[in-house]
């Protein structure tokens, strides 16, 4: 019998119920508008299972992990970007209720921030075995402020996770601009910085919650 793991399993709940919503919306309204919301996940899952491979495999080599660790990077930026489809629901003016779409898109970009989480959390957890914490936790914001780099690429230049291999020479290009005139990149950088924040607080915050709550004397006021 094929054991899958907590995480995996709350991850297909919500995607289960994201499909339910969707299927609900293309029967009510006739429009296959929020369809994209699935292929978003699908790159989300990405970084999710390699992360789960790095953390489970014993045995591999150098190569293999640095592979896993660069395809990694590359479409982590892709579970963060999910959030950013909130920027939808000003369109959804037709078609279904806008509570409707604002339920929808929300537990997609949760779900989203989900699995970037996990996965980083993963990603760190690999790390500690062969790195000492101080650098690890230096490498973990390196990753978020990358990741919130990506995520401006993605939405702001529309840029693709794939874009390193079909158009490399334009996508390092801009990439370069950016670093070399960061003044005149001033909006690059500031959402960046803004995203970086942003996931930077979630992620410690999800990581020590759990903690604070199972300290003696702590109590959850109602």
């Amino acid at each position: 019998m094929i054991k899958i793991n907590p995480s995996t399993k709350i991850i297909a709940s919500f995607i289960a119920f994201i499909l339910a919503m969707i299927a609900c919306r293309v029967i009510y309204s006739g429009s296959l508008r929020y369809i994209f919301l699935l292929w978003n996940l699908f790159l989300a899952w990405i970084p999710f299972q390699i992360s789960i491979v790095l953390i489970k495999r014993k045995a591999m080599s150098k190569l293999t992990i640095f592979f896993l660790l660069s395809a990694w990077l590359l479409f982590f930026p892709n579970a963060l970007y999910i959030i950013t489809d909130l920027v939808h629901l000003q369109e959804s003016k037709q078609g279904a209720p806008v509570w409707f779409d604002a339920i929808l898109l929300f537990t997609s970009s949760i779900t989203g921030l989900i699995m970037a989480f996990i996965s980083l959390f993963n990603i760190e957890t690999f790390l500690q075995r062969t790195v000492r914490d101080v650098v690890v936790g230096r490498l973990i914001i390196g990753c978020i402020f990358l990741g919130s780099f990506g995520v401006y690429l993605g939405r702001f230049s529309r840029w693709n996770s794939w874009d390193i291999i079909a158009d490399p020479f334009n996508l390092v290009t801009e990439i370069a601009k950016a670093c070399i005139l960061p003044i005149q990149y001033y909006r690059t950088w500031g959402v960046t910085a803004l995203l970086t924040c942003l996931f930077s607080l979630l992620y410690y915050a999800i990581k020590k919650l759990p903690g604070l709550l199972k300290e003696p004397g702590n109590k959850l006021i109602v």
